[in-house]
């Protein structure tokens, strides 16, 4: 294995969420809207675990199907399960 391509385990990488990024789209889209300061953190949050479940939903399908690749539909069919849930 080349130098290059192995990764120290000493480096730790830290990603942020995009604070900046979120609240410059909600103000685009919503400006009248008064929020919290940590609101922008906790719609962040929740775009990751929908993506988590949506993953998670996905693979089950494609497993379900007898395929090795998550492919467009079993995407969409997991999106609409989710989305079923969340509603109530």
């Amino acid at each position: 294995m080349a130098l290059s391509t192995t990764v120290s385990q000493r480096k730790m990488i830290r990603r942020k969420a995009p604070r900046g990024f979120l609240k410059r789209v909600f103000k685009r889209q919503k400006p009248h809207l008064r929020l919290e300061t940590s609101s922008d953190l906790l719609v962040h949050l929740n775009c990751l675990l929908f993506v988590h479940r949506l993953a998670e939903e996905s693979r089950i399908n494609a497993c379900g199907s007898k395929c090795g690749v998550i492919k467009k539909e079993h995407v969409l069919a997991a999106a609409k399960v989710i989305l079923k849930k969340s509603r109530g």
